[in-house]
């Protein structure tokens, strides 16, 4: 079938590569397939339901690269399951009775589009597999190629989500300003909350990148007291790692002994869990998000730590600081825009060919860049706490192996 029309669409949360590849795609459409009409869905699956959507111009055809540019959305986002019924209806997307996924195909079928690409993470694909899935059992003749956003980097089985790199590389800039804040009280504690409901790869890479940039851009002066191990990263706390908060106490209570302040890095998933449970004993509910997560900031892990280890070390002032919102808006770095790049113009090629799927390099088949089948598309993958990256930075700032880890089974 000849691809006529083709649909974008960006969902969840922002990631440095909305924008790119949106942008590469237009430009890698314009190039093989000029003729072919292109539409975006105004804020993702919300747009889908109510049928609202933007052309894409020739003079957007033209200024595409633009958007490589820019972080963020073009088109806008929202968090919306098209299996979630009830929120769809409780937010006026459909009305009692309908069903979210029939009216989406419905509208992508009034709209007479061929090919959807869908921009997000875990939730924005397992959301577009049941659309795929729903099309292919109604005989909607359409193909529908996804691109996997999401800073966490935690899907099942891609290799490397697109605009991870680019979020640690942000992170890392905001705690290097951050950081300076341990000169404004004496024996202070500075917890740098990053983005990572399950896994830990952003906050670890993060810590990674910090860690490297202290040798590379930065210069102290110890004379004055601006020294390296002052501003270091002292502490990496992910989910899939155990804490043993008592010894944790007792090191950085050492490390505050000697450089006047300690600076820990912290996944917001780590030990929700248990923090969750703690609030419920106290008589709290914390609530859910339209794909059923617990909504975290009002759980706030930062701040938990912040009680767990001021006390225990001696801190005279604690602050908590979230570089998320900072680093998810980023334009792309360079090895992001690679990444994006290629990814585009493989999708472009599998949605010409009539191929769905979730387009990446394909952990299960060698790293080969390809689009992964929508079943096989999966959330919740765990940060190796055994990457031998990781493992150096805990050796060098003196933090023991984790001892124990979370596996999470395909």
């Amino acid at each position: 079938m000849a691809v006529k029309k083709v649909a974008f669409l960006t969902a969840g949360g922002l990631a440095p590569c909305l924008s790119s590849s949106i942008g590469f795609l237009i430009d890698e459409y314009t190039k093989k397939a000029p003729e072919v009409e292109l539409i975006g869905y105004i804020n993702g699956y919300m747009g889908l339901l109510k049928g609202e959507s933007i052309k894409v111009t020739p003079a957007a055809r033209k200024n595409a690269l633009v958007l490589t540019k820019h972080g963020g959305s073009p088109i806008g986002n929202s968090r919306v399951k098209l299996t979630n019924v009830k929120d769809c209806v409780k937010r006026g997307l459909v009305k009692e009775g309908e069903d979210p996924l029939k009216v989406a195909a419905d509208q992508l079928v009034k709209d007479g589009v061929d090919v959807l690409h869908t921009i997000g993470g875990d939730d924005t694909n397992t959301t577009a597999a049941d659309l795929a899935a729903y099309l292919a059992k109604n005989n909607y003749a359409l193909t529908v190629v996804g691109l996997p956003k999401t800073i966490d980097n935690d899907v099942y089985p891609i290799k490397q989500s697109l605009g991870a790199y680019t979020a640690a590389e942000e992170g890392a800039k905001f705690f290097a300003n951050v950081v300076k804040e341990n000169s404004a009280n004496p024996r202070a504690l500075i917890i740098h909350e990053v983005m990572g409901r399950n896994c830990g790869w952003l906050t670890a890479f993060t810590a990674i990148a910090y860690h490297k940039m202290l040798d590379r851009r930065i210069k102290f002066v110890p004379d004055f007291g601006l020294t390296r191990e002052r501003q270091d990263v002292h502490a990496v706390y992910v989910p899939e790692a155990k804490i043993d908060i008592e010894a944790e106490a007792k090191r950085l209570k050492a490390v505050m002994d000697k450089v006047d302040s300690v600076n820990i890095f912290v996944s917001e998933g780590a030990c929700v869990k248990q923090i969750i449970a703690e609030l419920k004993k106290q008589g709290e509910e914390v609530p859910l998000d339209a794909f059923g997560h617990p909504r975290l900031d009002k759980v706030n892990v930062g701040q938990y730590f912040a009680k767990q280890f001021a006390a225990k070390i001696g801190a005279e002032k604690t602050q908590v600081f979230k570089s998320g919102y900072f680093a998810r808006a980023a334009a792309p770095n360079k090895k992001d825009l690679r990444l994006i790049q290629a990814c585009a113009v493989k999708a472009v090629e599998c949605a010409l060919a009539g191929i769905g799927g979730v387009v990446g390099k394909d952990e299960d088949q060698h790293n080969e860049l390809r689009a992964c089948e929508f079943p096989r598309i999966k959330g919740g993958k765990p940060f190796n706490v055994r990457n031998s990256r990781f493992r150096k930075l805990l050796k060098e700032i003196g933090q023991p192996r984790p001892r124990k880890t979370r596996v999470v089974k395909k």
